[in-house]
């Protein structure tokens, strides 16, 4: 007997099927999961779908991706991250989660956190503050320190840095996204014209082993700051977009607390990551992370209105402007010693 997504997603709602004692299951749906809240527990599933990254389509390539998403996920979050389990079918064709029989899907299982004490929560309520920032610098630097480093070819890391920029560009310069293309154009160039201008420093990055199998996607909804603090979804979709430079990684973090209103505290969550690591990167080569991350985030923001369910949705393009402009702020940053402008480098600034 064949199952369907939809007959999956039917049996893992129901709190009959689930291992454990639960009155109700939420189901959450995302572009490639679902994940169902189940009392003490939650549940990932994968959706059988082909993309560009990885294709998900076969039951096994979905059990391989649930072994690879525990592995990386204990490094930050060892008592989160369970097991990966069988959402299996017995002789009478029931399915049920971790249950006898033939295993038709496999889940990721991992314990269920309560929001409250997410860093975007505190964040949002005015609650985050430094001792946070320093909990969050410490356990990041440890385990940057204790991931192996990847002694990369200089020019692959420029190239791969010089991917993301194209990348980042052939979605804002999108027609339908509708940014002007003088904008657009001035920020790619200043990003191109920075990793052109210190090459020596990207590569002397690479060749130090500063680049590390880091966490990838570390946003504030991603930090609980419970105890034991836990940083959870890691990136697990690429191996190659999980090779990046602690400072990136990190960097990343900063970005997007800053966006959500908390400048001094991102400065502490970088000050407080150069004293646990013993190693402040460059102050340019940190704000140009942030300009690039801020790009691609930009990209990710706008790329939402060409859904049909977010088309005409002002919060995109909202979104957008903002992430440009941090992305113009970072850049000029970057490209002024000491805080003074360099009088031959004009300043981007984002586009409207």
């Amino acid at each position: 007997m064949r199952y369907t997504l939809q007959d999956k997603v039917a049996a893992l709602c129901d709190p009959a099927n689930h291992p454990l004692p639960v009155s109700a299951v939420q189901p959450i749906e995302t572009p490639f999961s679902w994940v169902f809240l189940a009392g003490e527990r939650a549940y990932k599933m994968k959706k059988p779908l082909p993309s560009g990254l990885q294709d998900l389509s076969t039951l096994e390539r979905r059990r391989l991706h649930c072994r690879e998403a525990l592995r990386l996920n204990r490094r930050l979050a060892p008592k989160v991250y369970l097991d990966v389990v069988p959402l299996a079918a017995d002789t009478d064709g029931r399915l049920r989660v971790d249950g006898p029989g033939r295993p038709v899907e496999w889940l990721l299982a991992m314990r269920c956190l309560k929001s409250g004490p997410m860093l975007n929560q505190r964040l949002l309520r005015g609650e985050a503050d430094e001792a946070d920032m320093r909990r969050i610098a410490w356990q990041l630097a440890g385990f940057h320190r204790w991931q192996p480093c990847l002694r990369l070819d200089p020019a692959g890391y420029r190239l791969h840095l010089w991917q993301r920029v194209s990348d980042c560009e052939a979605v804002l310069r999108r027609p339908e996204c509708g940014l002007p293309p003088r904008g657009v154009d001035v920020l790619m160039a200043a990003l191109r014209a920075w990793l052109a201008s210190h090459a020596p420093l990207i590569d002397a990055r690479a060749l130090a082993g500063c680049v590390i199998e880091a966490h990838g996607d570390l946003r504030p909804e991603h930090v609980w700051l419970g105890e034991p603090l836990a940083i959870i979804d890691a990136l697990a979709i690429s191996r190659d977009l999980r090779q990046q430079d602690g400072a990136d990684d990190v960097g990343f973090l900063a970005l997007e607390i800053e966006h959500a209103g908390a400048p001094a505290l991102s400065e502490a969550l970088l000050r407080h990551y150069a004293e646990a690591s013993g190693q402040a990167p460059p102050r340019e080569l940190s704000h140009f992370y942030r300009a690039l991350r801020a790009c691609e985030r930009a990209s990710h923001a706008i790329a939402h209105l060409g859904e049909a369910r977010h088309q005409g949705d002002p919060r995109w393009r909202c979104r957008t402007r903002q992430y440009l402009a941090l992305a113009a702020r970072h850049l000029r940053a970057a490209r002024t010693p000491l805080g003074r402008r360099h009088p031959a480098q004009g300043a981007p600034t984002p586009p409207d």
